[in-house]
């Protein structure tokens, strides 16, 4: 049967390649449309798509007669920043449209795209072992930091209501920062910054990473884009995951200096100016990680564990 995967960004894309490599129908749909690459996919066909239009989503998954959902389209952290209103729309409308659509349509499973951006804001109050996805916040207090993470949040509960109500089986998967793709500009803060790092590296100048975005406190912990569309599919064909939210990330944390210093080894040495006596978290995030998300759950329900390292990654992409 078809799989309709929303979003022909660096997520949706690779997902697509997958399951195109194992032969199974993929409608690919955007509001504009895909690289190359992904357009000449045997298997892979294209659909253009805005989210945002209920009758249109809701036309297209009963056009295309798909079983299984993927919905990763979405507006990420610095284009909520340069207009909020369309990234709400997005994100918010967006995911309640497809949800509809896949209830009206019995759609068997829908995966959507969260983030373990969720949980940044009960850093300073949650303590030093592992994060469940169930971990105890503060409704007020621990309240999401960013727009992006609040969509995010948001998007869990309406999925987890529509389960509730309408029967609808929905899995959300919350990603460590996501790094690689073959795009010419990175659109997410962790590949942008990596992509710093990595030019820096390959040409040998010196660099200053003075972007606040760009620096974190502590530790922080990424996911290889390969690795999320493996779990994208693990979390397709899962036969019963109960818990319906379940952590991404690979289990090694890295210091800000380690990061720099991984790059080095695999691209060549080079000069890094890094700030001093970090306080605050990834990407501007008041407080620092206080352990490594648990990816337990996603081993028990999903069947499914990262593989591949930072190093490999920056190897891989870069």
């Amino acid at each position: 049967m078809t799989i309709l995967i929303t979003g022909a960004g660096l997520i949706g894309t690779e997902t697509a390649r997958l399951l195109a490599g194992r032969g199974v129908p993929v409608v690919l749909a955007d509001i504009r449309e895909p690289d190359a690459g992904a357009s000449q996919l045997a298997h892979v066909s294209f659909e253009t798509l805005d989210v945002r239009d209920t009758a249109a989503v809701g036309d297209l998954v009963k056009r295309c007669g798909a079983d299984r959902l993927v919905h990763t389209a979405a507006v990420l952290s610095n284009g909520m920043r340069a207009d909020p209103i369309n990234g709400l729309r997005v994100n918010l409308m967006g995911t309640a449209n497809v949800l509809h659509a896949a209830r009206h349509a019995g759609v068997k499973r829908v995966v959507t795209i969260s983030s373990t951006t969720v949980l940044y804001s009960g850093f300073g109050s949650l303590g030093t072992d592992e994060i469940p996805e169930d971990a105890r916040l503060h409704l007020v207090t621990d309240r999401p930091r960013s727009l992006y993470a609040m969509t995010k949040l948001a998007n869990e509960y309406m999925g987890h209501l529509f389960r509730d109500l309408y029967g609808v089986s929905h899995v959300a998967l919350r990603f460590a920062a996501v790094l690689g793709g073959h795009a010419k500009t990175q659109s997410s803060v962790p590949g942008q910054m990596f992509e710093l790092l990595v030019a820096a590296a390959k040409s040998g100048d010196t660099l200053d990473l003075d972007n606040p975005l760009y620096q974190w406190g502590g530790t922080e912990e990424f996911v290889d884009l390969r690795d999320c569309a493996r779990a994208i599919i693990c979390a397709l064909d899962a036969p019963a995951p109960a818990l319906g939210v379940y952590n991404i990330a690979h289990p090694k944390l890295w210091t800000l200096a380690q990061a720099v210093a991984e790059v080095a080894r695999v691209h060549g040495a080079f000069e890094c100016r890094l700030p001093k006596n970090l306080t605050s978290g990834f990407a501007g995030f008041p407080h620092m990680r206080p352990a490594a998300s648990c990816t337990a759950a996603a081993k028990s329900e999903l069947g499914f564990s990262c593989a591949h390292a930072l190093g490999d990654t920056l190897f891989h992409w870069w």
